[in-house]
């Protein structure tokens, strides 16, 4: 038996964040709790969402995410959260915002601390339909959280987990690739790449899935064909809405699990987390398709064959070798030693990888030296 389930409303296309209001009557949030960090805010964005809103006030606005979310700013939002008595949350950023509040949502309607929660130790029959609802508003193209059952955070022990169930999943997203009109162009390539990699893996995982194979097919070939447009020129219109509509098909596919890339990237930023997920997704996505390439799945559903189709590769050109030259294109770093790792972190890493939600899920389950000689590759 397979489960396949699709629950997230979608909002999407330009202007989409003109229907915010009428998203929040319908789920009778009167006083949201607004998440966001500091970089939203001071592009502007903030203000372009409270503009759709009948009343906020300063107090509404908690802008203190961090680039990898960590459960003492979950819990300072949840208390939050809990003490100003909201109803709801709107998460305006890109995935590090939506994932706390996803974690907020959880903490501030159930007691105990956020390690009860992961996925990991348990927590998927912890967590109730009492979960705050989340209108989820990505500012970037990648993570996908917008429209995905986890948050991914970091415990006070430094492990880096996800909290997963159905009701951790934003009731509402609002999809309008005008916030991501003049995002950076690293950010733009980071970014894309992470929603790339989740169309490529949630495809090769070997779970039963037709649905997800087909949308992350879909979201494959419009990531692949227009990141280098989004990167190069931050206000294609044309190119932005299909990076956005990219990163929300390789959320909704990845329901049928991820795999050795995110396993090692999760483990990574929980042992620093100044590296950047999307970053990482991308140096370890070409080793993880060569290490899955012989796998029966691979083979016999032709998986590598489909991928470079929807890539548009010509004959002579492998997915791997594309992926390479794309990173290059993309000024992404040439291994992990550019982002300042080194083999003194792999014992860590390699534990964290081991017990991460998404090992068990690769097309090949790797061993302890098998994940040593990807990091040793991706120097």
């Amino acid at each position: 038996m397979h489960l396949i389930n699709y629950l997230t409303r979608v909002q999407f296309g330009f202007g989409s964040l003109s229907a915010l209001q009428q998203e929040c009557d319908a789920l009778s949030i009167t006083r949201p709790l607004i998440i966001t960090d500091r970089g939203v805010r001071s592009a502007g964005l903030i203000e372009m969402v409270t503009a759709q809103l009948r009343a906020v006030s300063e107090e509404q606005i908690f802008d203190e995410t961090p680039p990898n979310p960590n459960e003492a700013t979950v819990r300072k939002a949840a208390n939050l959260y809990q003490a100003g008595n909201y109803d709801g949350l709107i998460a305006v950023g890109g995935g590090s915002a939506i994932d706390l509040a996803k974690g907020v949502a959880v903490c501030a309607t159930h007691e105990g601390p956020l390690s009860q929660f992961a996925l990991i130790e348990g927590g998927l029959t912890r967590i109730t339909a009492a979960t705050a609802p989340v209108i989820a508003i990505p500012t970037t193209a990648g993570t996908g959280s917008e429209v995905g059952r986890a948050g991914v955070l970091i415990l006070d022990d430094g492990r880096k987990v996800g909290v997963i169930s159905p009701h951790v999943m934003p009731k509402v997203a609002i999809c309008d690739p005008e916030l991501t009109l003049g995002l950076p162009p690293a950010l733009t390539a980071a970014t894309g790449m992470d929603a790339i990699a989740h169309c490529m893996e949630t495809f090769m995982s070997p779970a039963f899935n037709p649905p997800a194979d087909g949308i992350a097919l879909d979201g494959l070939r419009r990531g692949w064909a227009h990141i280098e447009r989004a990167t190069q020129d931050g206000s294609d219109r044309e190119a932005r809405l299909n990076m956005m509509s990219a990163s929300m098909q390789g959320a909704m596919a990845f329901q049928k699990g991820l795999g050795a890339v995110h396993s090692l990237s999760h483990s990574m930023g929980g042992v620093d987390p100044r590296l950047h997920h999307g970053t990482l997704n991308a140096i370890f996505l070409p080793l993880i398709v060569e290490f899955n390439t012989p796998t029966e799945t691979m083979q016999t559903e032709h998986k590598l064959l489909r991928m470079a189709q929807a890539m548009n590769l010509g004959s002579g050109e492998t997915v791997v070798d594309a992926l390479y030259s794309m990173n290059e294109r993309l000024g992404m770093p040439k291994g992990l030693t550019e982002m300042g790792v080194n083999e003194s972190q792999f014992d860590k890493i390699i534990e964290g990888a081991m017990k991460d939600h998404c090992h068990l899920t690769n097309p090949r389950v790797a061993t302890p030296e098998e994940y040593r000689d990807i990091l040793q590759r991706a120097l």
